[in-house]
């Protein structure tokens, strides 16, 4: 089983505790849960912890004397080979050397398996991203949280949840309908009859593709049709068909399609403003209805919630929307959101949390916006324009996994510049070919060992005891504390920092470590079999990391 060390570590640190109070060192009421640990600084060690700080005011002693304390109380146990205390008050783990060679057996042991961490065994999340409307090709944009999500979705499953994808999507409503307009105009066109173009209509040559299609298919038998929603309707499956296929493309697949209008269909928005009204949060004024947000969150002002015309605003079904999706059983809801609904999700939260629904399972990420640079200059976009770049141009420009990468390698807060000029570069520079090519080597060595019918079998791994070997052993090692950190914080883009990370530590130890014997570089046949379990072991560890950031894993470029 994968093991985390910073709670091995913990664990070691509460026996610690636990028997300084025995001795009579500690007082005896101290609590020892959850004691921090965090890497080290190179020069103390591997990891440290500052739980002597933590317990300083319970036990009113000098955190330094409690990390003494602790530190001479520790059991032994083959992870460590050194503990030191240092001000004001850390405790220092300098981990074995022996151990950590013994990870290559364990870690080959474990194969696809490994960063595995099983925690949430038999429990439910689902993740909901993209949700774009189907009025248009998807874009870059909107790809960021497809991209996001189903990073999170892997990370998720890594970690034991069972986990479905699902898109929600609204096909009714004003764009909608403009969306009718604008293909029935481009139809008429087509056939050289009069038309007139909606002033705010979708202007994208994807519409006169569709139009192609639609008098490809049914000739002129609509000329003489008003009824927008045949056009409507037509194009929204044109348009939801070329969305899938694009996001198949980058490796984003969604288990569930949730249309917005069911809400409306079952009556479910309708029941929930009737119970928030009855609870006494939605009340009347100026001919609409409001949130009282300043009673559920303390905003200065309450949110309308349904206009004067009688048309929700967002809140009201999303409210419903997140009522359902926790009475189909699910127990984490992670959404994935564009900034434009940085107001108003936590006014849906506790809208959900005022019916009496557990809103603590809902974990909204909210990610800034797309812009495509090259030559340093900004490419605009506008959907309603057609002024945009399809993530179908992106990928066939880039690559599926060159897309993935860039927007994942940014934390989702933060605006993201994604460099065409960088993105084409098949050199170093470029982070996803580093990162692949570190994979690569690795099944390189393995096939040339093959070739030259030399087996890793019966390697013996405590040869490893070179520095670079076993910094490049911590470093895998890392692994799934990453994958338990990016789950525990919603914060995918760790994974893609870790990988570069590695990657950066892996070439010159590679460079300069062979494990196959030659002229210029003679390596005992001992060791060449250690080192080759090293690199199998490295090759399994990137493979983990590009499966979960959704990408391929080459065995040659």
């Amino acid at each position: 089983m994968t093991r985390i060390i910073p709670d091995e570590l913990s664990q070691l640190l509460g026996q610690g505790v636990q028997a300084a109070q025995q001795a009579g060192d500690l007082p005896g009421d101290l609590p020892v849960e959850a004691l921090k640990v965090e890497r080290a600084k190179p020069e103390f060690g591997d990891y440290a912890s500052p739980a002597a700080l933590q317990l300083a005011k319970p036990a009113k002693m000098a955190p330094l004397k409690i990390a003494e304390a602790i530190a001479a109380h520790l059991p032994a146990n083959d992870l460590v080979a050194e503990v030191t205390v240092s001000p004001p008050g850390f405790v220092n783990f300098r981990l074995s050397p022996a151990w950590l060679a013994a990870q290559v057996d364990r870690i080959l042991d474990e194969g696809t398996a490994f960063a595995d961490l099983n925690f949430a065994q038999g429990k439910r999340a689902q993740v909901e991203c993209v949700s774009a409307n189907p009025t248009g090709p998807i874009t870059v944009g909107r790809t960021r949280g497809g991209v996001i999500g189903s990073t999170l979705a892997n990370l998720l499953r890594a970690v034991g949840y069972d986990v479905e994808m699902e898109y929600y999507f609204n096909n009714a409503g004003r764009q909608m309908d403009i969306l009718g307009q604008s293909l029935r105009a481009r139809y008429l066109e087509l056939l050289g009859l009069p038309f007139t173009f909606p002033e705010d209509g979708y202007q994208g040559d994807y519409l006169r593709d569709i139009a192609a299609r639609l008098v490809e298919e049914q000739g002129d038998t609509l000329a003489e049709t008003e009824d927008v929603a045949v056009f409507k309707d037509f194009a929204e499956a044109v348009v939801f068909e070329s969305i899938r296929a694009s996001l198949d493309r980058v490796n984003i697949h969604f288990d569930t399609y949730f249309n917005e209008d069911s809400l409306y269909q079952s009556g479910e928005v309708w029941d929930v403003l009737a119970r928030l009204e009855d609870i006494g949060v939605v009340y009347e004024a100026d001919g609409a209805r409001w949130l009282k947000t300043t009673e559920l969150r303390g905003l200065e002002e309450d949110k309308v919630i349904v206009k004067s015309s009688g048309e929700p605003t967002y809140r009201l079904p999303d409210i419903a929307y997140h009522m359902d999706k926790i009475d189909r059983g699910f127990d984490q809801l992670v959404n994935i959101l564009g900034t434009d609904h940085i107001e108003e999700y936590p006014d849906v939260a506790e809208g959900v949390r005022a019916l009496g629904y557990d809103a603590d399972r809902i974990h909204v990420v909210i990610h800034q916006f797309v812009t495509l640079k090259e030559g340093g200059e900004v490419k605009r976009m506008s959907t309603r324009k057609g002024e945009f770049v399809t993530l179908d141009e992106l990928v066939d420009d880039v690559g599926p996994d060159v897309v993935r990468y860039f927007i994942l390698a940014r934390s989702p807060d933060a605006h993201m510049d994604f460099d065409l000029d960088l993105a084409r570069q098949q050199s170093n520079e470029n982070p996803v070919y580093y990162i692949q090519n570190a994979h690569v080597r690795c099944a390189g060595i393995a096939r040339q060992a093959t070739e030259r019918g030399i087996s890793m079998e019966g390697g013996d791994v405590s040869l490893l005891t070179g520095e670079r070997e076993l910094a490049l052993i911590r470093k895998m090692l890392e692994l799934p504390e990453v994958v338990q950190t990016c789950v525990e914080r919603f914060e995918p883009h760790h994974i893609a920092f870790y990988a570069h990370d590695f990657a950066r530590l892996f070439h010159p130890t590679y460079d300069e470590l062979r494990a196959l014997s030659s002229d210029v570089s003679p390596v005992s046949p001992e060791v060449s079999q250690a080192r080759l379990k090293l690199y199998a072991t490295v090759k399994i560890a990137f493979a983990r990391c590009l499966e979960l950031m959704g990408m391929s894993a080459p065995e040659t470029m």
